[in-house]
C-alpha cells in the first residue's frame, strides 16, 4: 500500500529548483528593519510574502500592522479535531555593511558550489519559505495539509521583536495553537538532524567612565589626574578572576546547574574543538574553568565588552586625557537569570570598582530572558522522527550560544513549548557578508517539515 506521504515526497523532488527560484525572488526585496529612511522595504517583503502564501491554498491570510513593521500572517483551516501548527518566522533582514566584503551583490542572490549566497537566504526567508513549500506540497499532492497551520511571519526579529509581545497578545485569538515551531536556528553541522532546545538570553548596556568636563593636555594634567580610558580599562579587566569567573556580585545566584545527563548528552555530540578554535581565527579555547566548550557556550552565562571608545581616534598623535571612556557590555544569561536583576547587579559592581573622583553611568539598552524547551513533552519526539526521516540519520539536541528573545516570548504568550527546528549551518554568516543557505538542508529541510505534519498528524490517530 502506497503511504500517503509519497505523493508529497515526490512533488518535493520535482520542484526543487522552482522552489529555490521563488527565494530567490523574495530575497530581492532589501527588508532591513534597521533602515529607518526605508519602511516600504519591510512592508514590500511582508506584502509579497503574504501573496504568495494565498496561493498555496491558505484559508485567510493577512498584513497584521504593528506600532513599527508589519507581519505577514495566514491559516490553512482544515478540521477543528486535529491538531494546529503554529509557525513562526521572520521576514526582515540584517543591514549589509560592510558591502566590500561581499563576493556577489547582496539582494542579488547567486549560487556557487551547492550554495546560496545574499542576504536574508538562511535569516529567515528560506527557513520560512521551508514551511510553505512544504504546505504547498501537501496541497497540490493531497488537496490539503493534514493538519490546521497558521504561519505568523514578522517584520521586527532583527531589531528585537520591539512589538511582537503586543502583536501576539493583541491577535492571541487568532495565535491560539496546540503547538509551535520556530525555524530560526542552526543544526550543528551539516547532514545533522538538530533540534535546538537552549537558547541563552542577554542583557545589554552601555558604560561611561568620566573624570573632567573636557580632554585635557598630558603634558599639563598627566601623572596628576585620573584618565578615565585606564580606569575604564582596570574596571573591565576586573570583571573577570584568574578561573574565568564573573566577579560581579549575585550573577551566579539563580544559574540552574547542570546534571549529569545534560552534560553527557552535550559531551556524546560529535564537536571538533580544534575545527571550531580554527573556525574562530584565535589559537585555544579559554573561558570558564571546570566546563567544556560547549557547555561554556549553550549552559554558562558570559560577560563580554563588545566595544570601547575613548580619546584621540584620528590619523597621527593628539596627546591629550580623554574626557570619558564608554563600553559596550553584555552578558548571556541562562536558566534562570533575569536580564534587568543581571543588568543592575553589574551596575552596582561597576559602581564599586570606579575610584573616587570619576562618574560612572551605566545604561540598560535592552535584554531577553534565556529559553531551555521541555523535552519530555510529546512534541520533541515527534520532531525527532520528522528530522530522522529527511535526513536518514538519528536527531540530536543541541543549544545555541546566541540570543533570540522572542522564543521565549512566544512560549510566555502562547503557554506552548517552541520547537526549534532550523536548517542552517553554524558558519553560514547570517549577520556577516556573504550569508549562505545550503541548498542540500533546503531541500532536506523542506521535507523535514512535510514529515512534521504527517508526524503530527499519524499521532492525533493513534
Amino acid at each position: 500500500m502506497t503511504d500517503p506521504i509519497e505523493p508529497v515526497v515526490t512533488f518535493i523532488d520535482a520542484h526543487r529548483q522552482r522552489f529555490v527560484d521563488e527565494l530567490v525572488t523574495w530575497c530581492k526585496i532589501p527588508s532591513i528593519s534597521s533602515d529607518a529612511a526605508h519602511p516600504e522595504e519591510v512592508r514590500r517583503s511582508a506584502e509579497h510574502l503574504r501573496a504568495h502564501l494565498a496561493t498555496l491554498g491558505a484559508t485567510s491570510t493577512a498584513i497584521l500592522e504593528t506600532k513599527g513593521h508589519p507581519a505577514a500572517y495566514a491559516e490553512w483551516k482544515v478540521d477543528p479535531a486535529l491538531p494546529t501548527l503554529l509557525i513562526y518566522g521572520h521576514h526582515d533582514v540584517q543591514p549589509i555593511d560592510p558591502l566590500p566584503a561581499w563576493h556577489s551583490p547582496p539582494f542579488d542572490p547567486q549560487v556557487r558550489e551547492g550554495r546560496l549566497y545574499g542576504r536574508g537566504v538562511v535569516d529567515d526567508k528560506g527557513q520560512v519559505l521551508i514551511h510553505a513549500n512544504a504546505i504547498e506540497a501537501f496541497v497540490r499532492a493531497r488537496g490539503r495539509v493534514p493538519i490546521n497551520i497558521k504561519m505568523l511571519v514578522e517584520g521586527e526579529e532583527e531589531i528585537g521583536s520591539v512589538h511582537l509581545e503586543d502583536l501576539m497578545q493583541r491577535e492571541a485569538a487568532r495565535l491560539t495553537a496546540d503547538y509551535v515551531v520556530v525555524s530560526d536556528t542552526a543544526m550543528f553541522g551539516r547532514g545533522i538532524p538538530s533540534l535546538c532546545v537552549g537558547l541563552r538570553g542577554i542583557a545589554y548596556f552601555d558604560v561611561e567612565v568620566s573624570a573632567h568636563e573636557m580632554d585635557l593636555h598630558s603634558g599639563s594634567f598627566g601623572g596628576g589626574v585620573h584618565n578615565p580610558a585606564l580606569v575604564l580599562a582596570r574596571m573591565l579587566a576586573a570583571l573577570h578572576d584568574e578561573n574565568g569567573h564573573v566577579t560581579v556580585e549575585g550573577f551566579y545566584e539563580k544559574v540552574r546547574t547542570l546534571t549529569d545527563a545534560e552534560r553527557a548528552e552535550i559531551a556524546s555530540l560529535p564537536f571538533d574543538e580544534r575545527a571550531w578554535i580554527a573556525a574562530s581565527g584565535t589559537h585555544a579555547a579559554v573561558g570558564e574553568r571546570g566546563f567544556t566548550t560547549l557547555e561554556r557556550l549553550w549552559t554558562r552565562p558570559s560577560l563580554e565588552c563588545n566595544g570601547l571608545t575613548a580619546g584621540w581616534q584620528g590619523h597621527g598623535p593628539k596627546t591629550v586625557i580623554p574626557a570619558f571612556a564608554r563600553a559596550k557590555v553584555s552578558c548571556r544569561l541562562v536558566p534562570d537569570q533575569d536580564p534587568k536583576e543581571i543588568a543592575a547587579q553589574v551596575e552596582a559592581h561597576l559602581a564599586k570598582l570606579a575610584p573616587a573622583g570619576v562618574k560612572v553611568t551605566t545604561h540598560y539598552i535592552h535584554g531577553g530572558r534565556p529559553y531551555l524547551a521541555p523535552t519530555d513533552h510529546p512534541v520533541f519526539e515527534i520532531a525527532k522522527r520528522a528530522f530522522s526521516r529527511a535526513f536518514g540519520k538519528p536527531t540530536v539536541f543541541i543549544r545555541e550560544g546566541g540570543s533570540i528573545p522572542f522564543v521565549r516570548t512566544i512560549a510566555d504568550v502562547t503557554g506552548k513549548p517552541c520547537l526549534l527546528m532550523g536548517f542552517g549551518q553554524p558558519d553560514e554568516n547570517a549577520h556577516a557578508p556573504n550569508e549562505w543557505l545550503d541548498l542540500e538542508n533546503f531541500h532536506l529541510g523542506i521535507k523535514s517539515a512535510a514529515f512534521l505534519y504527517d508526524e503530527l498528524a499519524r499521532t492525533t490517530h493513534t
